[in-house]
């Protein structure tokens, strides 16, 4: 990419943080690993440990003025990020369970937030060598095996207007009410492929229009979409809170995110 840049935010600066942390990541991946629990019975591996060290160092080295938010580190209260105007917003391994099952299908990924909007998100899949950026004004773009070549993604058909929907789902979590969602479209004369995938990558699918929707009723925290959003986001898709219709806003007091729906 030639000199990507998001005011003096330098992408391709990111996109080699992401390339590290994901070295680091399958260093872990490739052998034995332990496996602890967290106080919120989630899993955490020692390469969410390392994951976390290598983009941290590397965001604090390149703009040690912009603050940082991670599922790995203690939350700065309220009080004092409520008037952060920008931030870090970052998921060192979103979906923990598949890298522990070994599917491939986890990601790192790197968000900066303005304002309670996603501007930039680094979605990098290391295992199945694949990457994805968005980004306000540049649009979002899926990169090649060299970083170097680069397919923008534009596919903003609608799901309501297409007679054959592809719904993509979550491999580890699919509540009633997803199987609810496809109900309804089936009854109203859809046709309906179901796709199962793991981590963020299903907000990429969308994205890149591998599929048309996917429909969140389950609990995720602001880490887990900040990146994927802006992925969707400067794709031409919109993500949206499933009870009032409005974007998913981020740094709210508590971060866990409403149900929501990629489409």
């Amino acid at each position: 990419m030639n000199s990507m840049e998001y005011k003096e935010i330098n992408i391709e600066k990111l996109l080699l943080i992401a390339n590290k942390a994901g070295d680091a990541v399958m260093e872990v991946y490739s052998k034995d690993f332990e496996v602890e629990i967290k106080a919120d019975n989630s899993p955490l591996t020692e390469a969410d440990t390392k994951s976390n060290m290598v983009i941290i160092s590397g965001l604090k080295e390149l703009y040690p003025d912009i603050p940082v938010i991670s599922e790995e580190n203690k939350l700065t209260p309220y009080e004092d990020r409520k008037n952060w105007k920008r931030f870090w917003l970052i998921d060192p391994i979103d979906g923990t369970k598949e890298f522990i099952k070994k599917n491939g299908e986890f990601t790192i990924n790197i968000a900066l937030i303005e304002e309670g909007e996603p501007v930039i998100g680094i979605v990098y899949a290391p295992a199945l060598n694949l990457m994805y950026v968005g980004a306000k004004g540049l649009g979002t773009f899926k990169l090649k095996d060299d970083g170097l070549s680069y397919k923008r993604l534009t596919n903003p058909v609608h799901y309501r207007h297409k007679s054959k929907v592809i719904v993509v789902g979550s491999r580890s979590h699919l509540s009633a009410e997803t199987v609810a969602f496809v109900d309804r479209l089936k009854a109203g004369g859809k046709e309906v492929e179901f796709l199962s995938s793991g981590s963020s990558l299903k907000f990429c699918l969308v994205a890149e229009g591998k599929a048309d929707v996917y429909p969140r009723f389950g609990p995720t925290m602001e880490w887990d979409t900040g990146a994927a959003h802006a992925v969707a986001k400067y794709a031409g898709r919109t993500v949206i809170n499933a009870e009032t219709q409005e974007p998913l806003i981020y740094n709210k007091e508590n971060l866990l995110n409403p149900w929501f729906i990629v489409e």
